[in-house]
């Protein structure tokens, strides 16, 4: 997996000892914004902006998202890197544009030449100042919702400030339980570790069934942000999460409401065109060495995401 200290690349995974065995993510390093506000450093200008993606992680995949709901693609450059993460980490499949570089961890040192964390996906990179405005796929999703309308005139709003205090919310549960829940079952070292976040995310699963059951969206019959953030660990569960992180309870093909909802999202316009399985099951199940040293991909499952699902029926 490897990681940034000072500037220095170390291949190097997570350190779990000291959490009782607990997977514990780390904070994004690069927080700064986009914004469409006069003297603002990074203004929404077409062309300026570079955004640095892996098919396979599913925080680039909400981006890759969004910049498809929006009609970003025109004005923001994009560059996918290799489902194999591996000793030197995101690895790029041919030199990238912007200086030539073939890994991730040099654009993070461009940035910042002392930089300490680990080197993550997506980066959003400005080509004006050279530098990274985010790493952080949460906001850059709302930078691309709100801060280029004027320059795409696409007005769909994902994060309406009426809906905002419901969609954060469904966020914080989301996030824990089921989000960052898959990598804490598949990545923790300790039986008690691992039985707790396992819980904790069937539990969670189960509750959105629940809701679906009576709401065609997370909140009602509006679509929004909290919806594509659910829809980028819906989308690997049963290829990747099911076998892989040992989240075997239940697919998400056998829950009813789930599956049909996981249908109606995968079927919006453009969304398949970003969702590259051949990526998600290749990084996976040959980057994770410490959890298939094999590194043997299964041949399957087959998935069932463009039949017709009956959301649109049950919510008129």
């Amino acid at each position: 997996m490897g990681k940034l200290i000072e500037g220095t690349w170390f291949d190097i995974g997570y350190e779990t000892k000291s959490n009782g065995g607990r997977f514990i993510r780390e904070d994004a390093g690069f927080r700064d914004w986009i914004k469409d506000e006069p003297g603002h450093r990074f203004q929404p200008e077409s062309g300026r902006y570079h955004l640095y993606v892996s098919y396979a992680c599913p925080w680039a995949h909400r981006t890759l998202i969004f910049l498809k709901l929006k009609g970003l693609e025109e004005h923001i450059s994009v560059t996918v890197v290799t489902p194999d993460m591996l000793s030197e980490g995101w690895t790029m499949c041919k030199p990238e544009p912007n200086y030539g570089y073939t890994h991730l961890h040099q654009i993070y040192t461009h940035a910042k030449k002392d930089y300490t964390g680990r080197v993550t996906v997506p980066v959003l990179w400005d080509k004006k100042t050279h530098t990274i405005v985010s790493n952080e796929s949460s906001e850059i999703i709302r930078m691309f919702n709100s801060e280029f309308n004027e320059l795409t005139g696409n007005a769909d709003d994902y994060y309406p400030v009426t809906l905002r205090s419901e969609i954060e919310c469904w966020n914080n549960f989301i996030y824990p339980n089921i989000n960052n829940g898959v990598y804490r079952c598949g990545l923790a070292t300790t039986q008690p570790a691992y039985e707790e976040a396992y819980d904790n995310l069937f539990d969670a699963l189960d509750k959105v069934e629940s809701h679906l059951s009576k709401n065609r969206y997370l909140l009602g019959s509006q679509l929004t942000e909290a919806d594509w953030r659910l829809f980028v660990t819906l989308i690997r569960f049963d290829a990747v999460y099911v076998g892989h992180f040992k989240c075997n309870k239940q697919r998400i093909a056998d829950y009813p409401n789930l599956q049909n909802y996981l249908k109606e999202l995968y079927q919006t316009p453009g969304i398949d065109e970003v969702t590259n399985f051949f990526h998600i099951k290749r990084h996976y199940y040959f980057s994770h060495t410490m959890i298939n040293p094999s590194q043997i991909i299964p041949a399957g499952p087959e998935l069932d995401l463009w039949s017709p699902h009956n959301r649109e029926l049950l919510f008129k």
